[in-house]
């Protein structure tokens, strides 16, 4: 499993999928799970693979997209204007490589840009630029040749540039897009296991779109595969960095996987998360239990979807998302897929019960 692992983690995080454009990751889903079991979309995009002969029905969900831009002007020389897609910092994006994803499939490299410091009074170099005055350079001197030379239109996605790499230290990876493609990979991963063995449910694998700028795929995912629970893989931040106190670390790499309870968008089902914990605990898989102060998962839309849905959060803590250059822990992704391994298969029909029985 690690070398599939690390080979899929590479394809899936050098793909192009900002969010409302998933269409690479897509295809890797459907490549990945064709031969595993049902397949199936819903009407925003969002994909979905069937497998298991009955019992209830609980999905398995990570979302496709990534934090990206789109075209928003070009100017007459030539320059690009952009907006943001999903949460961005901007004191990341200077001098940061891009591709423009053009409507004949051509992608076309770029630098994000300001005005050199040089010549900023010395009140501005101070400050951090906002997106609105930056701009994307791709080599051309007119709006005629962005448009008619390199194929680029209003509304084009933009997707940062970063390579897979390993680090020096064994384990360790960089890249983009982490979030969430560790959860796309560990949704792949856990369901060709688990359609090879023995579940006691109806196992959906599910590619949710457009997380980030809202966690909207979910809503109508939900809604078209009317799952009894969801099990969310993430790719959430990291805090083992010098400006946290160790002591207060719920997100280390080499840690394990990430249980979450809490974020502002969802309060975790307490019997789902008893469960998760009970089983990672029985199982010897490392795992960190965590609470967090903001954020948000599609967890919080699964949660409300339909009569209610109890959810949870798995998680493969990542330094530096939402930039061009991430950092996991292998082995914490290795843990993530282990414990959805095991949760699903103790997911049966009384227990899936349990979950929601109040009276």
């Amino acid at each position: 499993m690690r070398t599939k692992a690390i080979s899929l983690l590479q394809e899936l995080t050098e793909a192009h999928s900002v969010s409302g454009h998933e269409d690479e990751v897509r295809a890797i889903f459907v490549d990945e799970l064709e031969e595993y079991g049902e397949l199936s979309a819903d009407r925003n995009g969002s994909v979905f693979c069937e497998t298991g002969k009955g019992g209830p029905r609980v999905m398995v969900a990570g979302h496709m997209d990534e934090v990206g831009f789109m075209v928003q002007n070009i100017t007459p020389d030539g320059f690009i204007q952009f907006v943001g897609i999903g949460g961005w910092w901007e004191h990341n994006l200077p001098s940061q490589r891009v591709e423009i994803l053009t409507r004949s499939g051509d992608k076309i490299l770029g630098v994000i840009a300001t005005r050199p410091p040089h010549m900023l009074p010395e009140a501005m170099r101070r400050q951090v630029m906002t997106i609105d005055q930056m701009f994307i350079d791709v080599g051309a001197e007119s709006r005629r040749e962005v448009v008619e030379n390199c194929g680029i239109s209003l509304g084009d996605p933009i997707a940062p540039v970063a390579s897979f790499t390993a680090l020096a230290r064994e384990d360790l990876f960089m890249a983009k897009a982490f979030d969430n493609r560790v959860g796309m990979a560990g949704t792949i991963q856990a369901g060709q296991f688990l359609a090879q063995s023995t579940h006691p449910n109806r196992l959906i694998l599910c590619g949710t779109v457009q997380e980030e700028v809202g966690l909207r795929g979910a809503k109508t995912a939900a809604h078209f595969a009317r799952p009894d629970v969801a099990i969310v893989l993430e790719g959430p931040p990291a805090d083992d960095l010098p400006a946290f106190a160790r002591t207060e670390c719920q997100g280390r790499l080499g840690g394990g996987v990430q249980i979450r309870m809490f974020d502002p968008s969802a309060i975790t089902n307490p019997r789902l998360a008893r469960l998760a914990i009970e089983t990672a605990r029985a199982e010897g898989i490392p795992h960190q239990v965590t609470v967090r102060r903001s954020g948000g998962t599609d967890a919080g839309s699964f949660h409300l979807a339909n009569d209610g849905v109890p959810s949870i959060v798995l998680g493969v803590p990542a330094r530096y998302i939402h930039s061009h250059n991430a950092i996991i822990n292998l082995n914490d992704y290795l843990h993530l897929v282990a414990l959805t391994i095991a949760l699903v298969q103790r997911l049966d029909e009384d227990t899936v019960a349990g979950l929601v029985t109040y009276l």
